[in-house]
């Protein structure tokens, strides 16, 4: 398995721990937080996840600029995280042991993807 394959498996498990954890705030945690809500589901998160899936897709398809395209799917994704998702959504939403397993669990997914795909990039090789 090249690191490619490996980056579009770690952004597959990221995507879908998100999008369990998503479903699990907007119906079990609804009204919690503004950002707890199906509505503010479909308005905020789809988009997202309709963009990873074309990403993790061209990883898998081994498509010639999907690496780029992954790499900086993952830089961006990783910045929102840290710069925009911490300070605002985590911090209005209350979080416990759950949210923040989560939250880093999927930022450290997401930067080990990037990672890989940079390592592919610049031809750097993992030798066990």
């Amino acid at each position: 398995m090249d690191l490619v394959e490996q980056a579009a498996w770690v952004l597959l498990a990221a995507f879908v721990l998100s999008l369990v954890y998503e479903l699990y705030r907007a119906t079990v945690k609804a009204g919690t937080s503004p950002h707890d809500s199906m509505t503010a589901f479909v308005r905020t998160n789809l988009a997202l996840y309709v963009v990873a899936a074309l990403v993790i897709a061209a990883l898998f398809a081994d498509l010639r600029c999907a690496p780029w395209v992954g790499l900086i799917f993952s830089a961006v994704v990783t910045a929102v995280s840290i710069l925009y998702y911490n300070p605002t959504i985590m911090a209005a939403r209350k979080p416990g042991v759950v949210d923040w397993f989560e939250d880093l669990v999927f930022t450290s997914l997401v930067f080990l993807a990037m990672a890989l795909l940079a390592y592919q990039i610049l031809g750097v090789t993992l030798e066990p």
